[in-house]
């Protein structure tokens, strides 16, 4: 889960075009010897959690973003259950080699407990089904999606480090993990890169994960950066997301509790007011509110890449604004008060699920 997709308004394009492009900022994957784009492009939008995108504003956002520097492409086998796979295959095209492709399974089975399955039957035939959707024959980055803990921790990484040894993956790694199973599977087999939803209103991660992978080098990705379309700026006290948009339900999804303090009715109000302060201060540095977000987000010297989802050229090249400048430390003070102003816990102390 990594994504954002909601109309940016009209006056957020502080982005680049034209012969006004930023360097791309690179940093160290961990210690995979990749060094990823700052800005990742997340793809669950395009496998159907959003409504409908179109293809051709799909295939053009990804040649954009390739041509900025944005190198970090994030899909998994459960959205779309290999849509969104597909659809990155066709927009990367002949350009795969320019890509640093992340794919998740273990997640979205109808038929297993809590949806989830990473048992090494699993693993085994969702990689190729993976590399068939992507039309490549290797991925860089493999994830376990989400923790299945009805199949132990050691089958899992054992059967990753197998698909490694095959060549079909590069580097592996685990989503919403807590931190004594993210060390469960080290004991088996080196973890290189974890995902994890981080944002001005979710910061839970710097408690436990983030501190963890800075002293042993794991790359963090950084899913949900704009929270989920709440930091687009978009979204009113009142805002109707329609009957197929998953955040309709307002954070009431089961076990998983990472979005009710995001669109809980209890909440939601709450958060739009500081959304709403919060663009005054991307206004003082000429940069729309999705821009302060990302930049926010990849402060962190913790943070390998910060995904978001793009729809169009114009939201490619508006998230590379976040490139090249910082957020001084009076405002990012300023940033924490208008978040206490509304008493918004930005670090709750429960999981992202219920065990």
């Amino acid at each position: 889960m990594e994504n954002e997709a909601e109309p940016r308004s009209p006056q957020a394009s502080a982005g680049v075009s034209g012969s006004d492009q930023r360097k791309m900022e690179l940093r160290p994957f961990g210690r995979t010897g990749l060094d990823v784009s700052a800005i990742g492009y997340g793809c669950w939008e395009i496998g159907g959690g959003y409504g409908d995108i179109e293809a051709a504003d799909f295939d053009r956002a990804v040649g954009r973003a390739l041509d900025l520097g944005i190198n970090c492409f994030d899909t998994a086998e459960g959205y779309g259950m290999g849509a969104s796979e597909r659809a990155l295959a066709q927009a990367l095209g002949s350009r795969r080699d320019e890509a640093i492709i992340v794919t998740k399974f273990g997640m979205n089975y109808k038929d297993k407990p809590n949806l989830r399955d990473s048992s090494r039957e699993r693993v085994v035939a969702s990689i190729d089904k993976s590399l068939k959707n992507l039309g490549t024959d290797y991925v860089d980055v493999y994830l376990v999606h989400w923790p299945d803990r009805n199949t132990p921790f050691e089958e899992t990484m054992s059967a990753l480090d197998d698909i490694v040894r095959e060549g079909k993956v590069r580097y592996v790694g685990l989503s919403n993990f807590k931190l004594e199973e993210i060390e469960a599977c080290m004991a088996v087999r080196r973890v290189d890169v974890v995902q994890y939803g981080w944002n001005m209103f979710d910061r839970r991660m710097q408690t436990e994960i983030l501190p963890y992978c800075e002293q042993n080098g794991v790359g963090f990705m950084a899913y949900g950066s704009l929270a989920f379309g709440l930091l687009t700026g978009t979204f009113r006290e009142d805002h109707d997301f329609g009957s197929t948009d998953w955040r309709a339900r307002q954070g009431n999804m089961g076990a998983i509790k990472m979005f009710a303090a995001l669109f809980g009715p209890e909440k939601f109000t709450d958060n739009v007011r500081a959304v709403e302060e919060l663009k005054g201060i991307a206004a003082k540095y000429d940069k729309s509110l999705p821009q302060l977000a990302l930049r926010w987000a990849i402060s962190h010297p913790g943070v390998s890449t910060a995904l978001v989802g793009c729809r169009t050229v114009d939201e490619v090249e508006d998230n590379v604004g976040a490139i090249g400048w910082s957020i001084s430390d009076a405002d990012l003070a300023e940033i924490d008060a208008i978040f206490g102003k509304h008493e918004i816990d930005t670090t709750p102390g429960f999981w992202i699920e219920e065990a």
